[in-house]
């Protein structure tokens, strides 16, 4: 018997990550890539460069493949479509894959299965936004278009009517919704296999820098264990409704008054989840490789206490690897993961966890790490 043929689209860090955690298992990767120096398609050895918004260059990808993945929800949906009718196991599948693609359509659904989130809806033009704010307790409101926006790109916090005509000029569906007065942002990790066996890792806190994660502390400090229990449930819940195989996230909002309110769902694995690699038994790629190959899944629960994760962004220092010394003989247990890419301003290039029984020295050594890493700290 052979191993099998796992099929990623997208040649980004997840599926870099994602092939890394196959190794040890023997499984074999082909990867649809949009260049040659995507994060992804430097270190898996069956590389296919294409668009994946063309049907024909998708079927041809995967044909020798036993089942496809991805490290982004941007395929068309009606693609996704034709590969399931040609017979090729998509996973997730497109009737799961298209809440995390459309913002409106997943809105309707956690709508439908009682799901709590914020107040919102669908809005035509600016006028309509006024109204959907009048509604409420009017502005701030939050505009999303409904497709297409990740890390921040795609949302709005507009705080007038004049502010509200932006998000229209994309030409695709707006998504109203109000701005949620909360105390910080929470995660609920969860994978889930098609005979219907699921995990759930510990809910996690993140904190956001302008719209982009920049630190993920698991588990969430100081979050009540009937809150924490009832976020990995509602997680379960939403996988199941949802029928998701594969890493799903969760976004949450803990609200002032003891709410949880889902924000954003991701069907793949996720940046709030990348503490796993270093801080669980079984990480969120391994599970999410295990899950879409419908093998038995890994144990989610935490190594340490604490586990931090901090995002290394591109600042205007691009010789990171010199930094290595520095942080390597100052924390010998701190765990680097770079991906690949050029250094530009902003863009995520890699992250840093680091683990143990105290959070402040957690925390201020991961800090530290990714700091120096970027050239933001020198000492």
């Amino acid at each position: 018997m052979t191993f099998p043929v796992v099929g990623m689209i997208g040649g980004g860090q997840l599926a870099r990550m994602t092939h890394e955690a196959g190794i040890p298992l023997g499984i074999r990767f082909k990867l649809l890539s949009d260049t040659p120096q995507d994060s992804a398609a430097q270190v898996v050895g069956d590389v296919v460069i294409g668009d994946y918004r063309d049907l024909d260059t998708l079927r041809s990808f995967a044909r020798g493949c036993d089942v496809i993945t991805f490290d982004h929800e941007h395929v068309p949906t009606e693609h996704l479509r034709a590969l399931e009718a040609d017979g090729i196991p998509v996973r997730p599948g497109p009737d799961a894959l298209v809440h995390a693609q459309d913002k409106g359509v997943m809105r309707a659904k956690l709508d439908a299965i009682g799901v709590p989130s914020p107040r919102h809806r669908i809005v035509a033009d600016q006028e309509d936004v006024v109204r959907f704010a009048a509604e409420g307790d009017g502005f701030p409101v939050v505009l999303k278009t409904v497709r297409g926006g990740y890390d921040g790109k795609g949302v709005w916090v507009v705080e007038t009517a004049e502010e509200a005509t932006d998000p229209f000029r994309a030409g695709v569906p707006v998504l109203a919704e109000e701005k949620v007065d909360y105390v910080r942002e929470l995660a609920a990790n969860v994978v889930r296999s098609p005979h219907g066996q699921a995990v759930a890792y510990p809910v996690v806190e993140s904190r956001q820098v302008g719209g982009v994660c920049d630190t993920v502390i698991a588990p969430a400090p100081g979050l009540d264990e009937s809150l924490a229990l009832r976020a990995e449930e509602l997680a379960l819940r939403i996988a199941k409704e949802l029928g998701v195989v594969g890493h799903l996230a969760v976004e949450l909002f803990q609200t002032r008054d003891g709410r949880i309110l889902v924000n954003e769902l991701a069907m793949r694995p996720h940046n709030s989840g990348h503490w796993s690699q270093d801080g669980a038994i079984t990480s969120q790629f391994a599970n999410h490789v295990r899950a879409v190959l419908d093998l038995p899944l890994g144990d989610p629960r935490p190594r340490a206490k604490w586990t931090v994760m901090v995002n290394v962004l591109g600042g205007d220092y691009p010789d990171m690897y010199s930094a290595y010394l520095h942080c390597m003989a100052r924390d010998p247990q701190l765990k680097i993961h770079m991906y690949g890419k050029d250094v530009k301003p902003g863009r995520k290039v890699g992250h840093v966890n680091t683990y143990g029984d105290d959070l402040d020295d957690v925390l201020e050594r991961a800090r530290h790490a990714a700091g120096y890493l970027r050239g933001t700290i020198t000492e």
